[in-house]
C-alpha cells in the first residue's frame, strides 16, 4: 500500500463529501433557470452570458475553495468562471475542489429553442480533472457492461463497430452510432452507413450524447466523432459515475492552439486519454436540463411565477444517480 497516495486520496473524498451534492445541483439549476429566459430568442451570446453570471453567483454559497480548470476560456476571454478563477464562498478556508463547467451546453441550441442543451459542472479533489485546452478532441464511448478496452480511438469507426457488435452479440448493422451533424463528419457517416449502421445525428450537445450511451431507452451503443475538448471531460466525468467506457485524443489545428496546450502542461499531442485520464478519483457530475432532451426535460414556465427543473446529479465514489425535480419561485 502506498501510504502517502492514500491520504491524499483521502483527503480529497473528504473534500467532496463537504461540498454536498445537492448543493452542485443548485448551481446548475440558477444556470438554467437564467438561460431560460432566452430560450428560442436567437442571441446565443446573450444566453450564454445570463447562464454565466447566475452560476457564478451559485458558486459563491457554497463552502469551498473552488478553481475552474475547464470554463470559459482564459482570463484574457472571458470575464468570469475563466481557467484558473477561484470559486466559492470559502477561499483559503473551505475543501480544495477542481471545477469543470459549461454554464450552458448548447447556445445555439438555446437560441433556435432546440432540444439537449444543458447547464452542465463536473467537480473533483484538486488535480483529479484534466486540464483540457479550449481545442477540439476525437472522442469514442460506449456504456457499462462491455468488455474493457472494447473501444480504441486508433483503430477505424469500422473496427470499433464491429468490436462493440462482437460483445453485444449482435451484427454491425445493428448497431446505432451517435455523431454531431458537422461537415467535419461526412467521411465517419459515410463509412458508418456503409457498414449498415444507424446513425443518430445530433446538432450540438455532445455531452448529452456521450451519456446517452448509459442508457439503454436511447438505443444508441457508440458515440463517435469530434467536439470541444473541455466537453470531452464533463462526458467523461459523467461516465466514471455511471460507468462505461472513454477515448478522447485532442485535435490541433494550429500551432497557437499547440502552444496553449503547453501551458497547460500537455506535453503529447498525440496522446489518447482513457476515462480515468480525464476524471479520476471520486468525482460529482451535475446537470440541468434547459430545453427538453433525450436525458433531462427543460426549464418550464409555470403560473403564478413559478418555474420547473429537472437535474441530474451523480458521485463516482457511491454509483449513485439522482434525479431531482425542483420547483422554484422567480421574482
Amino acid at each position: 500500500m502506498n501510504t502517502s497516495t492514500d491520504a491524499v486520496d483521502a483527503i480529497k473524498e473528504n473534500a467532496l463529501d463537504r461540498v454536498l451534492v445537492l448543493e452542485m445541483v443548485r448551481v446548475t439549476e440558477a444556470a438554467a433557470i437564467a438561460a431560460a429566459d432566452l430560450i428560442g430568442r436567437g442571441d446565443e451570446k446573450a444566453a450564454d452570458a445570463a447562464a454565466v453570471e447566475a452560476m457564478r453567483k451559485a458558486f459563491d454559497t457554497l463552502y469551498m475553495d473552488g478553481t475552474v480548470v475547464i470554463g470559459e476560456g482564459e482570463r484574457d476571454e472571458a470575464p468570469m468562471l475563466y481557467i484558473g478563477e477561484k470559486v466559492g464562498g470559502a477561499p483559503g478556508k473551505g475543501p480544495k475542489i477542481d471545477i469543470a463547467l459549461d454554464p450552458l451546453e448548447g447556445t445555439t441550441i438555446t437560441a433556435k429553442a432546440g432540444p439537449n442543451a444543458l447547464a452542465v459542472l463536473a467537480a473533483a479533489g484538486e488535480g483529479d480533472l484534466l486540464n483540457a485546452p479550449d481545442v477540439y478532441m476525437d472522442k469514442l464511448a460506449v456504456g457499462p457492461g462491455y468488455p474493457e478496452g472494447v473501444i480504441d480511438l486508433a483503430k477505424s469507426a469500422t473496427e470499433n463497430v464491429e468490436a462493440v457488435a462482437a460483445a453485444k452479440g449482435v451484427k454491425p448493422a445493428d448497431i446505432i452510432v451517435c455523431v454531431l451533424d458537422r461537415p467535419r463528419h461526412a467521411d465517419l457517416i459515410a463509412e458508418l452507413r456503409g457498414i449498415g449502421c444507424g446513425v443518430v445525428l445530433i446538432g450540438d450537445g455532445d455531452v448529452a450524447g456521450v451519456i446517452a450511451v448509459t442508457d439503454e431507452d436511447t438505443t444508441i451503443d457508440i458515440y463517435m466523432g469530434q467536439g470541444g475538448a473541455p466537453e470531452g471531460v464533463l462526458a467523461a466525468a459523467a461516465l466514471r459515475c455511471v460507468g462505461g467506457q472513454f477515448n478522447g485524443r485532442l485535435v490541433f489545428r494550429n500551432e497557437d492552439e499547440k502552444a496553449r496546450a503547453r501551458k497547460w502542461g500537455i506535453e503529447d499531442l498525440d496522446r489518447i486519454y482513457k476515462l480515468e485520464e480525464l476524471a479520476k478519483g471520486d468525482c460529482i457530475f451535475a446537470a440541468t436540463g434547459v430545453t427538453a432532451g433525450s436525458l433531462l426535460d427543460g426549464v418550464k414556465k409555470l403560473r403564478g411565477g413559478t418555474m420547473t427543473t429537472d437535474s441530474v446529479v451523480m458521485r463516482a465514489s457511491s454509483g449513485t444517480v439522482r434525479w431531482i425535480k425542483g420547483e422554484h419561485k422567480v421574482g
